[in-house]
């Protein structure tokens, strides 16, 4: 998330106005390393702002195996 708002040149508080929330809620979600559980309006409205898709957003990383232990 940071590298695309770093391209777009958005701000915290620009993309807090846009989906109406609290600029610290996009901070934190800007500064986490594993992203929270958020809603799919949260995922809907991130994307639509930063003109982005849902994988630009997430990567996934499979658990570790479980050996059974």
């Amino acid at each position: 998330m940071r590298e695309i708002m770093a391209r777009q040149r958005m701000t915290n508080k620009r993309l807090a106005e846009l989906m109406g929330v609290h600029p610290n809620a996009i901070s934190s979600l800007k500064n986490q390393d594993n992203m929270p559980r958020i809603g799919g309006d949260t995922l809907n409205a991130l994307c639509n702002h930063l003109r982005c898709t849902p994988s630009d957003l997430i990567e996934y990383s499979p658990d570790p195996a479980d050996d059974g232990a």
